[in-house]
């Protein structure tokens, strides 16, 4: 409970980043962090009271609060880390009506069998939330990449599933009847590794209001639609050429499509629709110019007989992660790094 009290004090207060200085991450986000990290404080003293004084009705209410608290707030966690858009997260409380009613039938009712229809209506409404949610992240990975030339810090696939795990095993111990001391130990190990998990996750996302700030104010794509044709452009090919690829202007770390749009001459929405027309995403269109950048690079250093390094050329050709220049080489050649530089050595 310490580490937890502790951990939300800290996400609740402190303003800097201790653990990715160079990241600003979401408020929202913070705040429901720090959410879970205070229910689960509050789980620990009802179950403690409960194992004090032992009863039917006890059990059903203690199982009924945490879920009641458990649900909506890991929920609105899991749908603040998606910053395409804002989810509501009210109708998964709204969903948690038919859970509420099986408690009371249960207390008045002083019947446990009631309990395991509420285990299995939990159990199923967790299924269908990790079911939309897988959903909404694949559609969220797929707008990160028509918007934004670097991923770094913005994709949750890993985080997702590992809390999606999480939930699931806290859900199985909070209607666990019999509850042994090695299934108790388990969990709370499972809880210090989740707390470090979410302040990580907190910690190294990035806010994308505040890396693009201009696309907070973005008007809404009917909006563009309408207005676009007096700004769209005869050809955004040439425009594309003269503004970003012969400035580089690729090279620039988080460039948004929002401001390749700005500086090219056109909207948004116009330009997302000439990179689909083309076949690509933005992000692998920049990913294309960097890399033939660093073959550019590379090739000239090699003529000049210079001593290079492919992590020096990588961060030269506008990225901060090598293993992210790492993958991006080898979707766009089909080879890896290593392997590239080898045959163009021959």
């Amino acid at each position: 409970m310490g580490l937890s009290i502790a951990a939300a004090i800290y996400l609740l207060l402190r303003r800097s980043n201790a653990i990715a200085p160079g990241v600003t991450p979401p408020r929202r986000l913070r705040l429901w962090a720090a959410a879970i990290m205070l229910e689960n404080v509050f789980s620990h003293v009802l179950w403690l009271l409960y194992f004090c004084h032992p009863s039917i009705h006890g059990y059903i209410l203690v199982c009924t609060l945490d879920i009641l608290l458990l649900i909506p707030i890991i929920s609105g966690f899991l749908l603040s880390m998606l910053q395409d858009r804002h989810r509501p997260v009210w109708l998964v409380a709204v969903a948690l009506v038919p859970a509420i009613v099986l408690s009371a039938l249960g207390l008045i009712c002083q019947d446990e069998a009631f309990m395991d229809w509420l285990r299995f209506y939990v159990i199923a409404l967790f299924a269908l939330f990790m079911v939309y949610m897988f959903f909404a992240v694949r559609r969220y990975g797929c707008w990160l990449r028509d918007n934004y030339a670097d991923l770094e810090n913005k994709e949750v696939w890993q985080s997702f599933l590992i809390l999606a795990a999480f939930v699931l095993l806290s859900i199985v111990y909070i209607f666990t009847s019999e509850q042994t001391t090695t299934l108790t130990y388990l969990l709370e190990y499972a809880c210090i590794i989740m707390m470090g998990l979410l302040l990580w996750r907190v910690e190294t996302l990035q806010s994308l209001s505040e890396s693009s700030p201009e696309e907070a104010d973005e008007p809404a794509e009917e909006e563009q639609k309408a207005s676009a044709p007096q700004a769209l452009p005869v050809d955004i090919a040439p425009l594309l050429k003269k503004h970003c690829e012969n400035k580089h202007l690729y090279l620039q770390h988080d460039l948004s499509l929002s401001q390749l749009a700005l500086v090219v001459g056109t909207n948004h929405y116009y330009l997302s629709q000439y990179f689909s027309q083309q076949g690509l995403t933005y992000n692998a269109y920049i990913n294309g110019l960097r890399i033939r950048h660093f073959i550019r690079l590379y090739e000239k250093a090699v003529a000049e007989n210079r001593t290079i390094t492919a992590q020096q050329l990588a961060f030269e050709s506008g990225y901060r992660s090598y293993s992210t220049f790492s993958a991006a080489f080898k979707q766009h050649t089909g080879k890896s790094v290593s392997a590239w530089m080898c045959d163009a050595g021959e």
